[in-house]
C-alpha cells in the first residue's frame, strides 16, 4: 500500500470539507421558507354564474371525522358573507366542481395546501386539509387532543386559510389575517386560541368566520361588482 503525502492528505480533507459545507448550505437555502412564498395561480374564480364545489369524503389515514364536513361548509360560507354574496355556491359532482376539498393525511407539519386546478376551462382549485392535529408540533397537537373545539379551530381555520388562496387572496404578513403566513414567524398556537377563545360551543363556528377587517375588504374588494349586471373586475 502506497503511503499518502501529509501535504495530499491535507489538501483532500479541506476539499472534501468544503464541498461538505457547500452541500449543507444548499439544503438549508431549500429548506428555509421565503417569507413571501405563495401557492401558485392566486387570482379570482370566475363568479359569473354559480362557484361550484365538492367535499371529498376523508381519505383513509386523515384522521378525518363526518362533522369536518361542515366545518369546511362554514369556511365556504364565511368567504361567500365576506365578499358580499357577489358569487353564489353549489354543490356539484367532483369532475364538475371548481372548488374541490380533500381531507388527506399528514404530511411534515403542513396544515393545508391549495392547488390550481381547471374545470370546463374554468379556473379552479383543489385544496387538501390535513386534520391529523398530532402532526402539528407537540404544543398544538396535545392542546387539539384534549379540547375537542380546539381541534376543530385548526381544522376550521386551515379551511378557511386554503380557500381564502382558492378564491385568489394571497397570503399576508398581518398576524390579525387568516391570510397571514406562517413563515413570518409569531405565536402559531396563540393564532389558534384566540379563535377559540370565542367559541363556548362548537355551532359558535357558523357565525365567527375568523377572518379580519383585513381579509373581508380583500375578499370584498376582489369580487366587487360595479353593478348588479356587470362582470366581477
Amino acid at each position: 500500500m502506497t503511503a499518502t503525502h501529509p501535504i495530499h492528505a491535507a489538501a483532500r480533507i479541506e476539499a472534501y470539507a468544503r464541498m461538505f459545507l457547500l452541500r449543507v448550505s444548499l439544503l438549508l437555502a431549500a429548506a428555509a421558507p421565503a417569507a413571501d412564498a405563495q401557492p401558485t395561480a392566486i387570482a379570482p374564480l370566475d363568479a359569473d354564474g354559480p362557484i361550484t364545489y365538492h367535499i371529498a369524503e376523508g381519505a383513509p389515514g386523515s384522521m378525518y371525522r363526518e362533522s369536518d364536513r361542515q366545518l369546511a361548509l362554514w369556511a365556504l360560507d364565511a368567504w361567500r358573507r365576506a365578499a358580499g354574496d357577489a358569487f353564489e355556491l353549489v354543490e356539484a359532482p367532483e369532475d364538475e366542481a371548481t372548488l374541490r376539498i380533500y381531507f388527506v393525511p399528514a404530511s411534515a407539519g403542513q396544515y393545508g395546501e391549495m392547488r390550481p386546478i381547471f374545470t370546463n376551462g374554468r379556473r379552479g382549485a383543489a385544496v387538501y386539509i390535513r386534520p391529523d392535529v398530532r402532526a402539528l408540533g407537540p404544543d398544538i397537537a396535545a392542546a387539539a387532543l384534549e379540547d375537542p373545539l380546539l381541534r376543530d379551530t385548526v381544522v376550521y381555520l386551515t379551511c378557511v386559510h386554503e380557500l381564502g388562496h382558492a378564491f385568489g387572496l394571497a397570503h399576508t404578513s398581518d398576524y390579525a389575517d387568516i391570510m397571514y403566513f406562517f413563515g413570518f414567524g409569531g405565536d402559531i398556537p396563540g393564532f389558534f386560541r384566540r379563535y377559540r377563545e370565542q367559541l363556548a360551543s362548537r355551532d359558535d363556528i357558523a357565525n365567527v368566520s375568523g377572518l379580519s377587517a383585513t381579509d373581508v375588504a380583500r375578499i370584498a374588494a376582489l369580487y366587487a361588482r360595479e353593478d348588479a349586471d356587470s362582470k366581477p373586475r
